[in-house]
């Protein structure tokens, strides 16, 4: 009935030639693959020389403020150890006041590591955006240059021949 009712009208042939126009866009598309790349976030972390500098240059600024943490942390165990060791000939004033000393170092030392963690990282967080932006500038033009459809960081499964983290590595190693 429904094959009657299309034989005698132009649906037919609407319906026709839609599938012809459908199935040479299908054809088109599929005769143009797209050209895809991916990029290894570990390994430019690991192996960029932006990354590794970045990284130096954090320790190097903050080493110092570290050694003071690990120098305040030694005293305060010193300390501890020898409120414990000396408290049974101690006075009752000695001891509150070495209680009290004990209780304001550590106080100290726990505000300065809380601030150093802030403070490392806030310059981290900086550090590595600036990297990151570098890093995507040479992404996009690699992309660019080579006519990169799509770029993919990090897939679950990708194939070696579509992997372009070194041409990406060797052109941020050359910066």
């Amino acid at each position: 009935m429904i094959l009657k009712y299309l034989a005698n009208s132009s649906m037919l042939l609407k319906i026709v030639m839609l599938c012809g126009a459908s199935s040479y866009a299908f054809g088109a598309a599929q005769a143009q693959e797209a050209k895809i790349g991916y990029i290894s976030s570990q390994r430019i972390v690991n192996e960029a020389l932006p990354y590794k500098a970045a990284s130096a240059k954090l320790e190097q600024d903050f080493s110092k403020r570290l050694r003071d943490l690990q120098d305040m942390d030694t005293r305060l165990k010193s300390m501890q150890e020898k409120l414990e060791k000396d408290a049974p000939v101690l006075s009752e004033s000695d001891r509150t006041k070495r209680q009290r000393d004990l209780f304001e170092l550590n106080k100290e030392f726990q505000r300065k590591q809380r601030e150093y963690q802030e403070d490392l990282s806030q310059r981290r967080n900086e550090e590595l955006a600036t990297v990151l932006d570098r890093v995507n500038k040479v992404i996009s033009q690699i992309a660019e240059s080579e006519k990169y459809d799509l770029v993919i960081q990090d897939a679950l499964y990708h194939s070696a021949r579509v992997d372009v983290t070194d041409k990406v590595l060797k052109v941020l190693n050359k910066q």
